[in-house]
């Protein structure tokens, strides 16, 4: 039998809960402060902090090999390094954990290095002075796989890696920076080096799924070790996340460097087992400094004709408007950029008009932390009880009837009086995964209005990302064949109507996302949900189960459970709410946002952000065969061209509705298969 696992030594001390503690004063003290300001309305005040540095490494002129877009012709592509320095004492900045411990320049400034990209129109007056701001992903660029169609390459050098020009044609100023400041520069991602707090020490904590069956198996650590002996650390093992810890005799643990170990794994666990490690940190880095380096770059962009050194701003006086765009990681990192506040620059200037966050779901980030660990996502079966799970999980401000504190992700725009337009969009899986009905609820699981500054989309029937030329097939760890639905149409149309609204005011389309008033929200049961009967599957409502969590706990700690629910389906198992693309209102297959993983990998959890494709019979016959529910295709478009015409008709009343681009409609009607 496993032994119970061994307690941490009463010598070491834990440093979150007053961490914790201080920054929730922080944010008190913060509302408090900007409510004052903006009520007897107090000028801005000028501060020492700014873009010190902007250094141009490299111009490539034109980029794309000259690569033309229509009348805004060639564009440059410029890779650069910004040095910020921040005041720590600004209450701007004096939220951000451990600043008041980092260490300061001749001029008392807290200073950090980002690497930055951008692409501009080589013909300044042939832009429409746009700002887009993509927050990168573990350092890397995600966003013209989606606006663009093409694939995922941080090196921008061939014509093919414009894809379909999208945002070029439309005459966007692309930037890209770094702010994840564990980011290991490799590949062309863009990094970012905060400081690092000497002499502190704490416990953190890391969680390995690691898919394998390697023994004893390597891992590196995300920060280094202050005490090296295994005996003074904390390894347990379980086959599942609802499992209880376990140390057996045969799992051991040793250290061949500070941050690297190795684990010898016990018998009786499969390759899909967690894998949990306590130990004594050192060396934390002021994470969340990378939150004032996007503010501080975005804003130098838009505003300032020079650096402190006075290097020229390169692109001064051309932009109007900026758009900031996030998907998964990136776009919870946008709803923490927002709820911290750092969408208003030290000049009380509003950074971005527009936010949009994809497939973020109800989640931030563990990035404004001691030892955080922005790369952690909580998930079903991996992460889920790492901070960036917490309450609030939607826009406006509500009570937490579980905590009894109230809070949103506006609520500090609201007090600064320069809340952004959002448009934020989400795919199936995020309600699986990622809390997203929590978005849509209040915490008792009653139905939010959305300010008039949000609008909600569920692009229906999507897993978490996919490329636009993917193709239904099966993974290594994953039950079923994947789901290869794309995002990008939607997305472009949305883009085109959040330009419009932060412009000159033009609303966008109504809010399409799953509600509890329309039915459309519903418990995660097969019942309730109403998917389908399908050859060799069954809808088990597996998902994420928010709780309170007490995160001062080591490990944390489950409390009172969050009512969660999905996005309820027809008998063809499509998403009743939502953005239909063109193809599922005429469709082939069953797409789910879900997967399970499959036996030897924690078989039946779902498996991470994978979707599932399943196909429909091919006649009557064989479906009443195998006991399939689902009409077939030769039931569904008994003549040639039926479902070419369904398509059409659904692709054009998107385009009225304002959720597809004319120029998209031809892209579906080429790849009806």
């Amino acid at each position: 039998m496993p032994k119970a696992v061994r307690a941490l030594p009463s010598s070491l001390t834990w440093n979150r809960a007053f961490a914790r503690r201080r920054w929730e004063e922080e944010m008190k003290r913060i509302l408090q402060g900007l409510a004052f300001a903006i009520s007897v309305a107090a000028p801005p005040q000028p501060v020492d902090a700014k873009v010190v540095k902007f250094e141009i490494l490299r111009t490539e002129s034109p980029a794309f090999e000259g690569r033309m877009f229509g009348p805004v012709g060639t564009y440059d592509r410029i890779i650069a390094r910004a040095t910020i320095a921040v005041a720590p004492d600004d209450p701007h900045n004096s939220l951000i954990v451990d600043i008041d411990r980092a260490p300061r320049n001749a001029h008392g400034l807290v200073e950090a290095v980002s690497d930055v990209e951008i692409l501009r129109p080589t013909v300044a007056a042939n832009a429409n002075r746009r700002l887009f701001y993509e927050v990168v992903n573990r350092g890397n660029k995600l966003g013209l796989a989606l606006f663009n169609d093409t694939g995922v390459t941080n090196d921008l050098a061939k014509v093919a890696d414009a894809g379909n020009g999208f945002l070029m044609s439309r005459g966007y100023t692309v930037v890209w920076s770094g702010w994840q400041g564990d980011t290991a520069a490799a590949s062309g991602r863009l990094t970012f080096s905060p400081p690092i707090v000497p002499q502190v020490t704490g416990l953190a904590r890391e969680e390995f799924v690691f898919d394998h069956l390697d023994n004893p198996v390597l891992a590196t650590l995300s920060y280094p070790a202050a005490d090296l002996d295994p005996a003074h650390v904390k390894l347990s093992v379980r086959e599942r996340e609802s499992d209880p810890r376990t140390a057996p005799n045969d799992l051991s643990v040793r250290f061949d460097a500070p941050n690297r170990i190795a684990i010898s794994r016990p018998a009786g666990f499969d390759a899909g087992a967690i894998y949990e490690l306590i130990y004594l940190a050192k060396d934390p880095k002021v994470m969340g400094l990378g939150f004032a380096a996007t503010r501080d770059i975005v804003s130098f962009l838009r505003h300032d004709e020079a650096d402190a050194e006075g290097t020229p701003n390169l692109l001064a006086g051309q932009i109007d408007r900026a758009v900031a765009f996030g998907a998964s990681q990136s776009g919870r990192y946008l709803h923490d950029f927002l709820y911290l506040g750092f969408n208003t620059d030290e000049a009380g200037h509003a950074v971005f008009e527009g936010l949009m966050p994809h497939i973020a779901g109800g989640k931030k980030t563990f990035t404004n932390y001691r030892f955080s660990q922005p790369g952690r996502s909580p998930y079903q079966h991996a992460d889920t009880v790492y901070p960036g799970s917490e309450f609030p999980f939607t826009y406006p401000v509500i009570t937490d009837n579980l905590t009894g504190r109230t809070d949103g992700l506006l609520a500090r725009c609201l007090a600064a009086g320069n809340c952004p337009k959002i448009i934020k969009t989400d795919s199936d899986i995020e309600f699986y995964q990622q809390r997203a009905s929590l978005v849509a609820t209040d915490t008792q699981g009653n139905a939010l209005a959305m300010p008039d500054n949000v609008r909600l989309f569920l692009i229906s029937n999507l897993q978490h990302f996919a490329l636009a030329n993917d193709r239904s097939a099966p993974t290594r760890t994953c039950m079923f064949p994947t789901n290869p639905l794309h995002a990008g149409p939607p997305a472009r149309a949305l883009l085109v109507a959040l330009d419009a609204w932060i412009t000159d005011g033009t609303l966008p389309p109504p809010s399409r996302y799953p509600g509890r008033n329309e039915g459309t929200l519903v418990p995660p049961t097969a019942d309730a949900v109403g998917f389908p009967q399908i050859p060799g599957v069954r809808y088990s409502g597996q998902l994420t189960r928010p709780t309170v969590i007490d995160f001062d706990a080591m490990p944390p700690a489950k409390g009172a459970a969050y009512p969660i629910f999905v996005p309820s389906t027809d008998g063809d198992g499509r998403n009743i709410a939502g953005v239909r693309l063109p193809t599922l209102e005429a469709p082939i297959a069953t797409h789910t946002g879900w997967n399970f993983r499959k036996a030897g990998f924690a078989e039946g959890e779902l498996c991470e952000n994978n979707g599932s494709m399943f196909p429909f019979a091919a006649t009557r016959d064989e479906r009443l065969k195998n006991n399939d529910t689902r009409p077939s295709l030769a039931e569904r478009y008994p003549k040639e061209g039926d479902r070419a015409a369904a398509v059409s008709k659904a692709a054009r009343q998107l385009v009225q509705d304002r959720l597809l681009l004319e120029q998209d409609v031809d892209l579906f009607m080429a790849n009806i298969n």
